[in-house]
């Protein structure tokens, strides 16, 4: 169990809260139980490293406040937007005998033993945390899971984890999934095109042969129709005039002498 040391603070203006910053402290209010609210202060270097860790927020420590010892639950913390820096953090007083419901992390044992792992699975993690209901006296650092014996297909649900006595999950009506060992996904790269081989839509890519004859002349089909069309358009042998037709001889209309006048 983690020991920290905690300074009361009285004022409790944000120019004070903020001098306390700049000095490497980390407002706190200490709460629940018989005692009334404790408005505290923690070095900052104190908890710079267990703030980090995934089961900070469900792991019980001792709070040395000048001279009087509790335990205690971080609650919650928050954190500067830019900095990301740790700015104040919610202590409870842990009572015993209550149940406190908290999300407790998963860890994971034992991946070499596993023969799905071995060979090539994947495992494939569903839940990170696990919400519980404890005792405030017993809660648990985290949820062990051991991958022993564990092949491909194989469903770790959270009847196969051994918890404490009088914990339980706050999901009661369903055994849900905690992770599988979930077969190898295999991604099949596109085979490389032989040395002078043209790629099909690549960038520059020669025409084929007699794809550039046909380019020039035209496309084959629309050549033909257009001279179906030219075609179509002449007018028929019999229609047409040559030089040498004439009307024929019944059509030219007889010449009209003039009598010529007596005189």
């Amino acid at each position: 169990m983690s020991n920290l040391k905690a300074t009361k603070r009285e004022n409790t203006s944000s120019s004070s809260t903020n001098k306390l910053r700049a000095t490497g402290f980390i407002p706190a209010i200490l709460y629940g139980g018989k005692d009334p609210n404790q408005k505290i202060s923690i070095e900052k270097k104190a908890v710079r490293d267990i703030i980090k860790s995934d089961n900070f927020l469900s792991k019980v420590l001792e709070l040395d406040v000048e001279g009087k010892k509790e335990k205690v639950l971080p609650r919650d913390v928050a954190y500067h937007v830019v900095s990301e820096e740790p700015i104040h953090i919610d202590f409870m007083r842990v009572v015993s005998g209550k149940k406190i419901v908290l999300e407790i992390p998963v860890k994971f044992i034992n991946h070499p033993d596993s023969p799905g792992l071995k060979r090539g699975g994947v495992l494939n993690i569903v839940r990170r945390t696990v919400e519980l209901k404890c005792p405030a006296e017993s809660i648990p650092d985290d949820i062990t899971i051991d991958l022993t014996g564990t092949d491909i297909g194989t469903s770790l649900k959270i009847s196969s984890v051994k918890l404490g006595e009088n914990i339980v999950p706050t999901i009661t009506d369903r055994d849900f999934v905690i992770a599988t060992v979930a077969a190898p996904t295999i991604i099949k790269e596109p085979e490389k095109p032989a040395e002078g081989e043209a790629v099909e839509g690549a960038e520059g890519e020669a025409p084929a042969e007699g794809e550039d004859q046909a380019a020039k002349d035209g496309d084959p089909a629309k050549k033909d129709e257009k001279g179906k069309e030219a075609a179509g358009d002449k007018k028929p042998d019999g229609d047409k005039k040559t030089p040498g037709d004439k009307k024929p001889a019944g059509d030219k209309k007889p010449s009209e002498k003039k009598p010529a006048e007596k005189k």
